[in-house]
């Protein structure tokens, strides 16, 4: 599956690595439309390309009064806004048989949550849409695991997937990321690796999940020492008050810093 099958997606030549980055949530229209234009400008400058994300809902919740969105239609309406507005390509998660079809109305890429990996239906009915299924590590699951996730896509009709690296348990409240998965994975297919939820602290006590923003970077590079096609990094502009995974997010001022960075370690990377 190649960046090229999607459609509004920016190309470039330098072999660079591209980009799925955008809200945990959508919180609104305003919110949604001032990251992108933010990240967009970035992206355009980095000639990075770009694929903004935002979930339409949230159905995997520590508590049952943690935000789940602001109604299905109208956040899908908003992911739509932006891909129209800044003409990139759109991604969100889904969770039911029903949500394929829904969802595919209005973005190009298909999101199956990592916890739900593994359910057959759910990838089948994305797969059938035609669009590009981003497929979610399981932290239960092996990086060679995910070859049979992939194979369900295929299986279905479809050759469009990707695989994207959240991180593995450890222990009970921690997430670690194995490298060596990341050359193994590239085997079945394009490999992104979810830098943000790769630092979740799940399982608090408090029913939030917990993160290290902190280590964002060291997270970041390694990925990108070892080859990612792509980084999956959320963000916001008021981390401490998102809706949904503030505590792992990263700023969006520190969005422009990192990318430099981490554009000049793929072109060293390259010239060997």
């Amino acid at each position: 599956m190649h960046l090229s099958e999607i459609p509004n997606i920016k190309h470039t030549e330098s072999n660079n690595f591209f980009l799925i980055a955008g809200p945990c949530a959508i919180e609104g229209e305003e919110m949604a439309l001032r990251i992108a234009e933010k990240v967009i400008g970035i992206t355009n400058k980095l000639n990075i390309p770009y694929i903004f994300k935002g979930s339409f809902k949230k159905a995997n919740r520590s508590r049952i009064d943690s935000f789940t969105g602001i109604g299905d239609e109208k956040a899908l309406k908003i992911l739509r806004k932006v891909s129209e507005t800044f003409n990139v390509p759109t991604v969100t998660d889904i969770h039911e048989t029903s949500d394929a079809d829904k969802a595919a109305e209005y973005v190009d890429v298909l999101q199956i949550p990592a916890f739900l990996v593994r359910q057959t239906d759910l990838v089948v009915a994305a797969a059938k849409t035609g669009k590009v299924v981003n497929l979610k590590k399981g932290q239960f699951m092996s990086p060679t695991a995910m070859k049979h996730a992939v194979q369900k896509v295929k299986d279905a009709g479809s050759n469009k997937a990707w695989i994207t690296d959240r991180g593995t348990m450890f222990g009970y409240q921690d997430m670690i990321v194995d490298f060596r998965g990341i050359p193994e994975m590239r085997e079945f297919a394009p490999t992104i690796l979810d830098v943000t939820h790769s630092l979740q602290q799940p399982n608090q006590t408090v029913g939030v999940t917990g993160g290290r923003p902190d280590m964002i970077e060291t997270i970041a590079r390694a990925g990108v020492v070892n080859n990612v096609d792509g980084l999956f990094i959320e963000t916001h502009f008021d981390p401490a008050n998102a809706k949904s995974d503030g505590a792992n997010m990263l700023h969006l001022d520190k969005l422009e810093g990192l990318l430099t960075n981490l554009v000049a370690i793929r072109k060293t990377i390259n010239s060997f």
